[in-house]
This record gives structure tokens, sequence and C-alpha cells, in this order.
């Protein structure tokens, strides 16, 4: 005989109990009790508990569609946790789709926090360039206004615009591709929504574009009066070649700074230093045979992926197979949690819901 009732496999739902009874709690956001709206059916005494049932399905989907049509985000979850496991059991199901990922793990606020901005605008550039046909209509719709949340803080705070020029640049080419060349075959939805969004896109490339940051006057100690000992810190504490490059010609003296031999040494040294091809060249030795280490920097990035830093990433909990944010946690049952975490990288992060 097939079993008609709930699933019993499902994970449970959250009560808590009221002076009327024990009553189930529904988490759809944060603005989900303003708009709700009780619906009344009615019901003799034999159909009570059904007609209850009802109530609450129709009360939750029209609650759901309000929400939906009033705001430009998904629901936000309380758990900012997601289970990532690839093989399904009778106990558990273990598909997890990209854009749920992308809801669940709430990256539409991450996009404020200074720490995660990069991490976010980095994983959706490798989204732009090989997963924007695997992502639902729900989940397009997620995409496209985080990406305008990530454009309008580089526009007000002026932060990082070089990166999100580099992630509108791939995604405009990567839907040029898709919409002239390949078309309805492979797009969720309709080649329209896709071209609006193409123009979209490319009014935020002109506001990049457009992008001036202004002086800011300031009557105490500027970052040209701090002394040379100072700027060559601050030189040797970058990662990104471009970033010192960029800070360079800022003044003659930040030019001859940005050129030294040790500070390009040692940055192939942090990026490359488990590459081959650099135990030639003696990387850890003072015998370096003048190399132009500036020059070799620029070789091996052609040759070799840089290393990746950023303020928060996400993690993955190998005990529970649970990603999520490190500052969030989540409800580990390991005798040594901190030996289980995992740090995932945005390509990682992709990698993981390659079915």
């Amino acid at each position: 005989m097939p079993f008609l009732g709930k699933d019993w496999r499902s994970p449970g739902w959250s009560w808590t109990k009221t002076e009327h009874g024990w009553k189930r709690i529904i988490f759809y956001g944060h603005d989900m009790d303003d708009i709700h709206r009780e619906i009344e059916f009615p019901c003799g005494d034999g159909d009570e508990e059904f007609a209850q049932g009802v109530c609450q399905l129709a009360s939750l989907k029209k609650r759901k569609d309000l929400y939906n049509h009033k705001t430009k985000s998904q629901f936000v979850f309380r758990d900012k946790w997601i289970y990532v496991q690839k093989d399904s059991t009778k106990e558990r199901h273990g598909y997890c789709t990209l854009g749920e990922a992308l809801n669940r793990l709430d990256f539409s606020s991450a996009v404020h926090d200074l720490r995660r901005f990069n991490y976010v605008a980095k994983l959706f550039q490798l989204i732009a360039r090989s997963q924007l046909t695997c992502l639902s209509g729900a989940a397009q719709k997620n995409y496209f206004n985080i990406l305008e949340k990530i454009v309008r803080k580089v526009v007000e705070e002026h932060y990082n615009p070089r990166l999100v020029k580099e992630l509108l640049q791939d995604l405009s080419a990567a839907l040029r591709k898709l919409t002239l060349h390949v078309g309805r075959c492979v797009l969720v939805g309709n080649v329209d929504v896709w071209l609006r969004r193409l123009d979209n896109i490319l009014r935020w490339q002109r506001q990049l574009d457009d992008l001036h940051i202004p002086k800011q006057m300031c009557s105490g100690v500027s970052f040209s009066d701090l002394p040379l000992y100072t700027h060559n810190k601050i030189l040797y504490n970058l990662s990104d070649a471009c970033d010192i490059i960029n800070l360079g010609q800022a003044t003659p003296t930040l030019h001859v700074l940005s050129e030294d031999r040790t500070l390009w040494k040692r940055l192939c040294h942090f990026h490359f230093s488990d590459k081959p091809h650099l135990s030639r060249h003696s990387l850890l030795t003072k015998n370096d045979g003048g190399v132009d280490w500036k020059l070799m920097y620029f070789t091996l990035h052609k040759r070799y992926p840089v290393k990746e830093q950023y303020g928060d990433t996400l993690h993955f909990c190998r005990h529970c197979s649970v990603l999520f944010w490190k500052d969030c946690g989540h409800p580990c049952t390991a005798n040594d949690p901190d030996g289980c975490l995992l740090p995932i990288s945005p390509q990682h992060f992709i990698d993981l819901f390659r079915f």
C-alpha cells in the first residue's frame, strides 16, 4: 500500500507553545508577519483538522506570493548554512542546486560586508563564465538582484571598481555569446528577458566608466606625509600585482619603491613557491643570478593561477557535510569541530555544485 501521509524523512518543523496550544513557526523573512493575512474556510465538526491544514497552506502560499512581489530578493532563511551532499540516501536527499546555495547562504547580505565583498564578486565572475545556463528562473532573479547591489555599492562607496568591471565584462561577453550565437536551446527563460538584462549590464558598465572618485581634503596627515618605511611596509603587505602597480603611479617615490626587486621576489614566493618552475631560480636563496622578478611574476602568472586572499570565506564541515560562513557557524556534532573545517575558494564552491 503506498504511503499517502507526510514524508517521514523530512527534517521536521519548528513549534512553539501558546495559550491555545502548539503553533508551527515559519521563517520566511523579516517582513512576513507584517503582510500576514489569514484566510477563513467554512468547515464542519468532522473536517476541522483538515480545514486547519488547508488554511495554513493557503495562508502560506499567499504570504509567499505577496512577499515575492514586494521584494527583489528571495526568502531570508534563519539558518545561514546548507547541506552539500552529492550521495543520496533514504534518510536525506543529497542534491542541492547552485541557486539554492546562493539563497540559503544569504549572499544578498554578504555584499554589504567588506570582508566578504571580494569573495562574492569573484564567485559571481566565475558563475558568469561557466554557470549561467545552470541557474533556474528564481536563481537568475536572485543573481542579478545581488549583482545590482554590488554595482550600487561600488558607485556609492567607490569600493574595488576594478574587480566589478572585470565581472561585468565577463558577464556581458557570456551573455552576448549565449543570446546571439546559442539562443534558446541552453538559456532558462525568454531570450528577450536576457537581452534586457544585457542592456542593464551595459548601463552598469557606463556608470562604472563614468565613476570619478573625489579627492578627500583633510587637514591632518595624508598618505604622502608618511615615512618611506611605512610606504614600503604597505607595499610589502599587498598581494595583488595590479594594486602595487597602481599605487606606484601615485608619486615618483612610490614608483621607485614599487619597482624593488625584493618586493617582486617575495610576491613570486607568495603565489608560486609550490611550482616546479621556480626551483631552478633558487627562490629562497640570495644568489638569484640577477633575475628580473617582476618579469618573472607576470611570466608565471600566465601559466599558473595566483593565490586568492579574502577577509572572510565560506567553510565546509567534512563531518556534517555543511557549507556555511565561518562567523555564522553551524550545529556541528563532531568532537573537534575546528579540525573538520575546510576553507572553500570561489572555484571550489563552483566545483561543489557540478553534478
